[in-house]
C-alpha cells in the first residue's frame, strides 16, 4: 500500500470525527434547556450530581436507569469535555446540559417518587428539576 492510502485513511477519520462533533453540538443545542431553565440547571448542579449518584446506588430501580446514571457519572468525570471550556456560553454549560437530557429520560422512566426520595436539595431545588425534566407538563 502507498503512503497516499494512509493520508486518505487518516483524512477520512479526521473528517468523521469532525462531523460526529458537529452532530452531538448540534443535538446539546437542540436539548438545552429554553430560557432561565439553563441557569437554573446550573446553579442546581451540585445537588443534581448528588441525586445521580443516589439514583444510580439505588438497586430498586430499574438496571437500564443506573446503567445511563453511571455513565453519566463516567462523563462527568472525564476531564475532557464534549465542548472546550473556551467557547463561550456552551463551554460551561455542556455538562449541564447533558445533566438535564439524562435526567428528563431517567426521571421519567424511574417516576417522580424515586427522584423526590433521593433528592438532596431544597423544595425550591426539587422544583426546579421537575421543570427541567419536563415532569410538570405531564
Amino acid at each position: 500500500m502507498t503512503g497516499s492510502f494512509w493520508w486518505d485513511l487518516l483524512i477520512g477519520i479526521g473528517a468523521a470525527l469532525l462531523l460526529s462533533w458537529i452532530a452531538l453540538v448540534a443535538a446539546l443545542l437542540v436539548a438545552r434547556p429554553r430560557g432561565g431553565l439553563l441557569r437554573e440547571a446550573l446553579r442546581l448542579l451540585p445537588d443534581v450530581l448528588r441525586l445521580v449518584r443516589r439514583l444510580a446506588a439505588d438497586n430498586s430501580l430499574p438496571r437500564g436507569v443506573r446503567i445511563r446514571l453511571g455513565l453519566l457519572t463516567v462523563y462527568l468525570a472525564l476531564p475532557i469535555d464534549l465542548i472546550p471550556d473556551f467557547i463561550p456560553v456552551l463551554g460551561y454549560a455542556d455538562d449541564a446540559i447533558i445533566v438535564t437530557a439524562v435526567l428528563r429520560g431517567v426521571v421519567r422512566r424511574a417516576g417522580l417518587d424515586a427522584v423526590r426520595a433521593h433528592w438532596p436539595g431544597t423544595d425550591d431545588g426539587f422544583a426546579a428539576v421537575v421543570r427541567l425534566t419536563g415532569l410538570d407538563r405531564r
